[in-house]
């Protein structure tokens, strides 16, 4: 059993729902996303100079998950990048993929919770408290 995480290049906000069949279709035709994203390149090229692809680990290091903590090979296009890694480090890969995937304003799913993280410019904009008391209906 793996953890899996998707990040992917998108011009529109997305829900849980979307964005949770924009990764299904991700895993069953893959690459599903057609196009090129330079964010999604500088991305992966960030994540494999931190955890080497699976096929490129030095045999005395397999199965050395500090090092490398793949379950299967990463699979990305010029648009997204799938990932599984083994659960024992689940909860170091989910937060740098989620520094990075920021840092590249790209937008990350977490199928395990079925939940989408929106890059910022994504976001709606937040109202300040005065604003959500005395909304105005026009």
């Amino acid at each position: 059993m793996s953890f899996d995480l998707g990040v992917w290049h998108s011009d529109e906000p997305l829900t849980d729902k979307e964005a949770g069949e924009i990764y299904l279709q991700l895993c069953e035709e893959w690459p599903y996303l057609a196009g090129e994203c330079p964010a999604v390149a500088a991305f992966y090229q960030e994540l494999i100079e931190h955890w080497p692809e699976i096929d490129t680990v030095p045999e005395e290091r397999v199965g050395n998950f500090d090092f490398s903590p793949w379950s299967g090979e990463l699979c990305h296009s010029g648009m997204a990048v799938v990932m599984s890694c083994v659960w024992t480090k689940a909860d170091d890969v989910a937060l740098y993929v989620k520094i990075l995937a920021r840092k590249h304003d790209l937008l990350l799913f977490d199928p395990q919770i079925s939940r989408v993280i929106l890059p910022e410019r994504l976001r709606p904009a937040k109202r300040g408290l005065l604003q959500r008391l005395f909304r105005r209906s026009e």
